[in-house]
């Protein structure tokens, strides 16, 4: 344990710049004479090409942006399941700050419900049973999902 070293090379020294003639990286410190570059602050960015016409405005133009985009958060019945499930929930209803508080949600704005549940999550759908979820919309599917396990769904604005 006492001799154990890094392998030759491995660890190099840096560079000090501006010490001396003598170093051979004084004065200019390895930036040459004048120039963008030689300059504090200079250089160019990384997508800039020499003034010929960039990428980004070579190519056309795609697709467009929704303003009037709504962001939906969404969370599927069967994960809502194994949460539960994970985090041994018991209480009575499970609100958007459970929601938030299980990582399930990012936020707890726009939640909407989805009756997506694979066959390992199906026996755990009982652990929802007789229970209250807060949501701000649902699915056809997980309306049907959830009133087969007897989850009663409340809709919040």
């Amino acid at each position: 344990m006492n001799n154990i070293s890094p392998n030759p090379g491995a660890q190099k020294k840096r560079k000090r710049v501006g010490r001396g003639i003598g170093s051979g990286l004084g004065k200019t410190a390895g930036r040459g004479h004048k120039g963008q570059r030689n300059r504090s602050g200079g250089g160019v960015p990384a997508w800039f090409e020499g003034g010929q016409t960039p990428l980004y405005r070579r190519l056309p133009k795609r697709g467009f942006t929704n303003i009037f985009q709504k962001d939906v958060e969404i969370i599927n019945l069967g994960d809502l399941a194994v949460y539960a499930e994970k985090h041994k929930f018991s209480d009575a209803s499970i609100t958007l700050d459970i929601l938030k508080e299980w990582n399930a949600v990012r936020e707890t704005k726009n939640i909407k419900l989805l009756g997506n549940v694979t066959d390992n999550q199906k026996s755990l759908l009982g652990r929802l049973s007789g229970k209250k979820l807060m949501v701000h919309s649902i699915s056809a599917s997980a309306k049907k999902l959830a009133d087969e396990n007897k989850l009663e769904i409340e809709l919040v604005q």
